[in-house]
Order: C-alpha cells, then structure tokens, then sequence
C-alpha cells in the first residue's frame, strides 16, 4: 500500500522507557511476512489507566480492559492485528480469557492484571492458539529498545507506523514519555479503528493517572474524525512504571499532563494524516461557542461533513459547505454573527460573504496539504479544535477491498 502524502518525512527518536519492554511476532492470524502481535511488559506491577470505545457492540477484549483498568493496575497488554474478535459471542470471550490467563502464567501474575486489545476484521472467531504459540519466545525477546517494531506490528490498513516520544524534567528528574498508536479509518470520537500505547516512567497514583488519561484523551484521540464512523475496538492505555522514584503532585502534576497531552496529540493527528485515501489534514477551530461542548460537536460536524470533505479533496473553496455544517449540528448558531475564514482569510461575516472578498488567496490555500478553517459563532467563549481529512477515491477503494 502506498505511503500517505502526509506522513511524516522522517522517524521521530523514541526513548525507552525505564522498567517497560516490548517484543513482537508474526502470527498468521491474517497478514503474511509481517509481525502483527505486540506484547508490553512491565518489569513490576505498575500504574495503569485508560479509555475505551462507548460503541455498544464493543469487542471481547474492550470488555476485559474495563474491568482490569477499574483496578488502576496492570503488569502488561497483548496486542493484535488482523482479527477485531468482536461479534464473536461466548466464543471470543473464551477466547480472551485464555490470552489473559496464559500470559498471568507466563507473569505469575492474577489474569486481571493482563490487558488486551485487538484490532481488524469483525465477526471472525480468532485463533488465539497462534497468537500463544508465540508467548514464550516473546518473552525472551523484550527489549526496551522495541517500540518502533511495536508500532508497525499493531497496524492493519495505516500505511505508516505512529509513534511519539518526549522527556521532560520534574522536581530534578529526567522522566519519560513514549507511546505508539494505529489508526487509519473507522476514526471517530468515542474514541476514533484506533488503539494506542503509552509508556512513562514517572510515578503517579492510579486516581490522577486515570483523570489525566481521560481530560487528555477528549482533547486528542477524541477530537479526531477521518469518517464518522466509530469502532468496536478503540483502547487507549497509559502505563507507570514508578521508576523516578518521586510521587508527581501539584505544578509538576500539571507539567506531566501537558506533556502527555502533547504525546496524544501527536499521535491522534499521525492517525489523520494516514486517513485512508487522505490527501489533505484538515485543522477546524471553533470559537464563541456557547460552551466547549457545543464548539466540539460544531466542529465534528464540519470535520464529518462529506460534502465539506469531497470539496477539500476537489481544491474547492466552498466556504457554502461549511455554512451548511454549522447550521446542522443542533448547536445554537446566530447567522449573523458567523464568522467563517479559511487559510487566515476571512471569507463570510454579518450574515453574508465579505464585500471585497478575494478568492484567489483561499484557492491558493486549498491546493496545499494543509487545510485551515475557523468559525466564530460569536455567541459566547466556548472553543474546541478539531482534526479531519479530505475524502478521495482512495477510501472508497481501501473499504470496499477490506476483506479481500
């Protein structure tokens, strides 16, 4: 499959993480001549939380990560690719259970301190006995240094690995930030086909970790669309490994979430910008909302929007497409007070188009791969920004020869 035009140019420098490693393998669950198994393994029971698909036909292995991130503990997670083992009945929890009980064993840890994950074809039985086959020697081949390896064994239809690592220093100690995450279509809030993995360092208690998790989650993974269409399987996890030895608490606590956001962010955008058939990254920031939550669902509507999408992809400066969106989101939206700009140029006020409006500029703006919209409702101080991508022939083609 071809790379996505806007992927990025180079691989960014991921740090291991003190007291995590990972290993991958090739199971053959779907894929040929490529791992698509990933295991992360703490050196000691460490600190976890997370979040999950509200999909109400959320796979077997969503339902475990509930139960065991409502224990705000976890030793490790098992990953694959190719098989979602949702729709899959008593079957697919059997099926899970053996997975989390066969590498406690491994661990000699409770099963309930195992998270999995699973991403691919829905309503397919998994044949987890050629995910097992693989543990032991996975086992032996945990690395610290393994998270690009981890990225790529997770992905099913991205064209790219997404990975994002940063270090920042608290209170005199260098702590660290990694994480890996898949995601190229099936992408929208709650969460958007997407999972991601995030290792720190740092030591935290369970209740932060799990507030942080969520405040950071809706600002990232959850401000993302490619399609509208949300999963059965999205999981996000975030593990503490304790090891710079100094409980985070206030300034330093604040610090860490920023950092942490800064990480999803990236990864939640890497996810957009393998938008299947994506040719174009689309930033839509809605201000004067009436509150953060009505701009957050303007914005999903805009970014949503298959005629606002198909006229991106076309290089077409139809700001009448955005017009459209904002007035069916259900939000509260005065006509004219709304303020539409697109690439920094005021396009639309006062309830009409711009007297002197030059379109040339926004045309010009609308052949890049960077695509900028602003609405100002002008009601009150609600904001929200949020990420989409264009809608090209090549979606159409990637879903309609999925399960081929």
């Amino acid at each position: 499959m071809k790379t996505s035009p806007l992927a990025p140019t180079a691989s960014p420098m991921l740090h291991p993480v003190p007291g995590l490693r990972l290993a991958t393998a090739e199971s053959g669950l779907k894929y040929q001549g490529r791992d698509d198994v990933m295991l992360m393994v703490a050196d000691d029971i460490a600190t976890v939380a997370g979040a999950v698909t509200r999909s109400k036909t959320c796979s077997a292995a969503v339902d475990w990560c509930k139960s065991v991130l409502a224990g705000g503990m976890a030793r490790g997670v098992l990953v694959n690719a190719g098989n979602a083992n949702a729709f899959t009945g008593q079957i697919g929890a059997d099926s899970v259970a053996a997975c989390a009980e066969t590498m406690a064993s491994t661990l000699d840890v409770a099963a309930d301190q195992i998270l999995l994950a699973s991403t691919g074809v829905i309503g397919e039985p998994m044949d987890e006995g050629l995910i097992l086959s693989h543990l032991p020697a996975m086992m032996t081949r945990l690395d610290g240094n393994a998270w690009g390896d981890a990225a790529k064994a997770i992905m099913t239809t991205d064209t790219f690995a997404k990975a994002a690592s940063t270090q920042i220093e608290l209170a005199g100690e260098l702590i660290t930030i990694t994480g890996i995450a898949k995601g190229s279509g099936m992408i929208a809030p709650d969460m958007a086909t997407m999972l991601a993995f995030i290792g720190t360092d740092a030591v935290i208690s369970a209740g932060d970790l799990a507030a942080m998790t969520s405040a950071v989650t809706d600002q990232s993974f959850n401000a993302i669309t490619v399609d509208g269409d949300t999963s059965t399987s999205d999981t996000v996890v975030v593990m503490a490994t304790g090891r710079t030895g100094s409980l985070l608490a206030g300034d330093d606590l604040i610090a860490f979430q920023s950092a942490l956001l800064a990480i999803m962010e990236d990864l939640a955008q890497l996810i957009v910008r393998d938008g299947e058939g994506a040719s174009k990254f689309i930033t839509i920031t809605v201000t004067g909302a009436e509150d953060d939550a009505a701009a957050r669902r303007i914005g999903l509507a805009i970014g949503n929007s298959p005629l606002v999408k198909t006229a991106i992809a076309g290089e077409d400066a139809n700001w009448g497409r955005v017009v459209m969106a904002v007035g069916k989101s259900g939000e509260a939206a005065d006509r004219d007070r709304l303020k539409i700009s697109i690439g920094g140029v005021l396009i639309a006020a006062d309830g009409q188009r711009i007297a002197d409006y030059d379109e040339a500029p926004v045309a010009a703006h609308m052949k890049g791969q960077e695509i900028n919209i602003d609405v100002d409702l002008g009601l009150g101080t609600g904001r929200a920004r949020v990420w989409s991508c264009d809608l090209t022939h090549g979606y159409i083609e990637i879903n309609a020869d999925y399960r081929s």
